[in-house]
């Protein structure tokens, strides 16, 4: 998915810094692709794109939040130039987007895409820090390589997304979509940097890409977006199991447009620590004109997640 051929960096000029934070209601800010996770009290939320806005996509920043109304810089993670593998395939340009972290054993770990997806594969690539706020060091080689989607077959290695399973303290890594929109999931060697194995699995229905992994009272949540990433029908679906491999059982769609907004999707969940209460952090487009293909940039939203008593998660109302 051709998400970097818009401005996909965060453009508000007040979060240039680290020592500035700005009030947001939703949409909170500028951005597309987030991953979130509370760091102690902190939410954190880690985008396409660079602290500042980097309209070419070459970096990505972080930004952290304790009251998800003000929020602060966590600068520059990594750049796409200290990444000295990404020019082996003799494409022109290159691109980064769809962040996400992990850690483990004391380090955290930044999972990324990097295009273009034609005229070469698209690739997952991933970095190493002692800190979540980075600096990150590229491990020296890509994670994964894709396929050249023709006809709708092929794989694209976009939308990372590594889960460490609590009970096993396994690391699964799941990754895939837009074109051929095809789920795949790989167990991490304990170093985080390297494919054990890959583990077959179907790809449930309504699958495009963007695939997000929780877990809440013992029932798995794989949660991915469905439709085009700039229309209307960009949606988040999800399906239900009892482990994080599946076999996956289809509960339907939870966020989908509204006469205002438009396109929710490629998202992730957080619970605050605090309060208990689920969070879904995704992007979505306010007023775009036109149907589809949508012009303007998306804006990063969150808003409450409710469980019914059976543990299907109720449709999600999006809110300003």
């Amino acid at each position: 998915m051709k998400r970097f051929l818009i401005a996909a960096g965060l453009a508000l000029a007040a979060l240039t810094t680290t020592t500035t934070a700005v009030r947001a209601d939703n949409p909170q800010f500028q951005g597309a692709d987030p991953h979130a996770v509370y760091i102690g009290n902190e939410l954190w939320v880690f985008p396409t794109g660079g602290p500042g806005g980097s309209w070419e996509a070459d970096r990505f920043g972080a930004f952290s939040s304790t009251d998800r109304k003000h929020w602060q810089s966590r600068g520059e993670l990594i750049r796409r130039d200290s990444i000295k593998w990404i020019a082996d395939d003799g494409a022109k340009e290159h691109f980064l987007w769809a962040p996400a972290v992990a850690t483990k054993g004391g380090k955290w770990y930044l999972y990324y895409s990097v295009g273009p997806q034609n005229p070469t594969p698209s690739r997952i690539g991933v970095a190493v820090a002692a800190r979540p706020e980075g600096p990150y060091v590229d491990s020296g080689k890509p994670l994964l390589t894709g396929e050249l989607v023709k006809d709708g077959r092929g794989f694209e290695a976009i939308d990372p997304m590594t889960y460490v399973d609590a009970p096993s303290g396994k690391a699964y890594m799941y990754a895939g979509g837009s074109a051929g929109a095809k789920l795949r999931v790989f167990q991490l060697t304990p170093d985080m940097v390297t494919i054990d194995r890959e583990i077959a699995v179907a790809t449930p229905p309504q699958f495009t890409e963007g695939a997000f992994m929780h877990e809440r009272r013992g029932t798995y949540y794989l949660s991915y977006s469905h439709g085009h990433w700039n229309g209307p029908d960009y949606s988040v679906h999800y399906a239900t199991a009892s482990s994080p491999l599946g076999p996956w059982r289809y509960r339907g769609a939870i966020l989908t447009s509204d006469s205002k907004r438009k396109g929710p999707g490629h998202h992730s969940f957080a619970r605050d620590p605090k309060t208990g209460q689920w969070l879904i952090v995704y992007h979505r487009w306010e007023n775009p004109q036109g149907s589809m293909p949508f012009k303007g940039e998306r804006q990063v939203a969150v808003d409450r997640v409710r469980y019914a008593a059976d543990g299907r998660i109720l449709p999600i109302r999006m809110t300003d």
